[in-house]
């Protein structure tokens, strides 16, 4: 007859704290609604006054709302799964996803946005310029308004993270708002809704007083350049957590100089990688002449690194007889 383990010491969440709600899914859900009803105002306003800019400026806000939209999604759909075993390291990718398609849709934007410009350049469309501007002040205090929510970061957080089971809860009380990928997309959304609302008071305000029809599609070139820089920078950051890059030489070197500065230990092998917003899995594979329980070797790795799951594997040196000593997953 089998033997009956107790075998919950040895198991572990994998929500990571995935499933707590985040600090910036509030303030996403504050900023849709103040984007979607400037975004109606701009429409109504177009409509009314037979302004095309300010038709399409509220055209665009309404493609930043669909946007967010998808930055709030990502929050709440990681937050229900934090517990769900199909998903083997958690949720925590699921918010990087998200500012990787935010990403992606901060570039659609700027092509467009280059695309309606080049068009102005060849064909000028007539630009009810006091509606327009008045509209295009009321558009910046709101996006103005949104940047300062989504751009306050809370650094207050708790970086404590321990290896063993003991410590997993402690691990799971930290935050790591600053890496919130699915904030810092949301937060270029309005940032770029922001800076085109700035630039087209300018460009009308030129084309207005001195005549200078030109700076409207002009403007519009040079905020899609910028739109563009913010978008292919999270795309990259973004693209090397989705595909599984090394985390930071800092944290893979902090962990091969602890556990090879003690006794005769080499590491042969060594794969850490992002999990979620700044928390890490790691595999480690040792060779020594003097093999210990991988609970050793998980030890003398310092807290504060942001692992919350280690495989360590232990090898007795070639020079012994070959065999493998130990091997456990934490």
């Amino acid at each position: 007859m089998a033997h009956q383990h107790n075998l919950e010491q040895w198991q572990h969440s994998h929500a990571f704290g995935q499933h707590r709600k985040r600090p910036g899914e509030s303030r996403t859900f504050i900023v849709i609604a103040l984007t979607s009803i400037m975004m109606v105002v701009e429409i109504a306003a177009g409509i009314v006054f037979g302004s095309m800019a300010l038709l399409a400026d509220g055209l665009h806000m309404a493609s930043h709302a669909a946007a967010l939209s998808i930055n709030a999604f990502a929050y709440v759909y990681a937050r229900r799964n934090a517990h769900n075993e199909r998903f083997s390291f958690g949720t925590g990718k699921v918010n990087t996803l998200g500012g990787f398609t935010g990403a992606i849709l901060l570039a659609g934007f700027s092509l467009a946005m280059i695309w309606e410009s080049i068009a102005r350049f060849i064909a000028p469309v007539p630009i009810a310029f006091n509606q327009a501007i008045a509209v295009a002040v009321i558009g910046l205090i709101v996006n103005g308004v949104s940047v300062v929510i989504l751009g306050h970061h809370d650094h207050s957080h708790d970086h404590s993270h321990d290896h063993d089971h003991a410590h997993d809860h402690a691990h799971e009380h930290g935050e790591h708002h600053h890496h919130d990928h699915n904030l810092v997309a949301a937060y270029l959304h309005v940032l770029a809704d922001a800076l085109t609302s700035l630039l087209a008071i300018f460009a009308l305000l030129g084309a207005k007083y001195l005549g200078f029809i030109w700076a409207d599609p002009l403007m519009g070139v040079v905020g899609a350049l910028l739109v563009a820089r913010w978008s292919l920078g999270l795309l990259h950051t973004t693209s090397t957590v989705l595909l599984d890059r090394e985390a930071p030489e800092r944290v893979r070197r902090i962990v091969r100089d602890s556990i090879e500065s003690h006794d005769d230990n080499s590491i042969v092998d060594l794969h850490v990688w992002a999990v979620g917003p700044e928390i890490y899995s790691a595999i480690i594979a040792v060779v020594t002449h003097t093999p210990q329980p991988p609970e050793y070797y998980k030890a003398l790795v310092p807290a504060g690194l942001g692992l919350v799951h280690v495989a360590v594997e232990v090898n007795r040196c070639c020079d012994d007889p070959p065999a493998r000593t130990a091997a456990s997953t934490d």
